[in-house]
């Protein structure tokens, strides 16, 4: 008895520990915005023309790693991500750096849905616009989520995504007799284009 509960033990074993791994690159587009403006009124006073943040395109390129057990699976990603919001009177530009850890399954043959934390690193943070100047944010790291399909045709995967915020991150205006912040945390579409090495 003993050893067939060793014998047992040891498949299961085995069938926990037999995963794939696997390496590689990825990149692709974003559409999206930053968040609301804080004290609009303020803000119009200045700038009469200013909208509460249109959608515009970034880009995003990084690398990801993908551990798969039976078709569940853990796929973190390091991604550099640049986005624009167009406020009417000026262009608010964020370069971050993205660290998702999701969570997935896979569904129906090369389709299958993720979901997870997303960790934002700010590293540029910045307003085109000569007559005033954007201050550091509030907290240079926030968490976000991520939510999604991707489908994988052998070493090629395909990937849409919709990252959003749990809390604002705001950053400032300097120098302004009115004061008024931008939400820096995004929400925006997510393609992605991925290899496997």
């Amino acid at each position: 008895m003993k050893k067939v509960l060793i014998i047992m033990l040891c498949l299961a074993t085995t069938g926990i520990w037999a995963q794939s791994t696997e390496f590689g690159i990825k990149g692709g587009l974003n559409y999206g915005s930053t968040g609301d403006i804080d004290n609009f009124s303020d803000a119009r006073e200045d700038f009469p023309d200013i909208t509460n943040g249109e959608r515009k395109a970034g880009y995003h390129f990084g690398i990801f790693a993908n551990f798969g057990i039976s078709s569940f699976f853990i796929q973190p990603e390091l991604v550099y991500t640049k986005l624009t919001t167009d406020y009417g009177a000026f262009d608010y530009n964020l370069d971050k750096i993205d660290l998702p850890l999701l969570l997935g399954v896979d569904i129906l043959g090369p389709l299958n849905i993720k979901a997870g934390p997303s960790f934002q690193y700010i590293t540029n943070n910045e307003i085109e616009n000569g007559s005033f100047k954007i201050s550091d944010v509030e907290n240079d790291l926030t968490v976000g989520y991520q939510l999604g399909a991707g489908l994988n045709l052998g070493n090629l995967g395909i990937d849409v995504r919709y990252e959003g915020a749990f809390t604002d991150n705001t950053a400032f205006r300097e120098e302004a007799s009115n004061n008024f912040g931008i939400d820096s945390r995004p929400s925006h579409w997510i393609l992605s284009l991925s290899l496997a090495l």
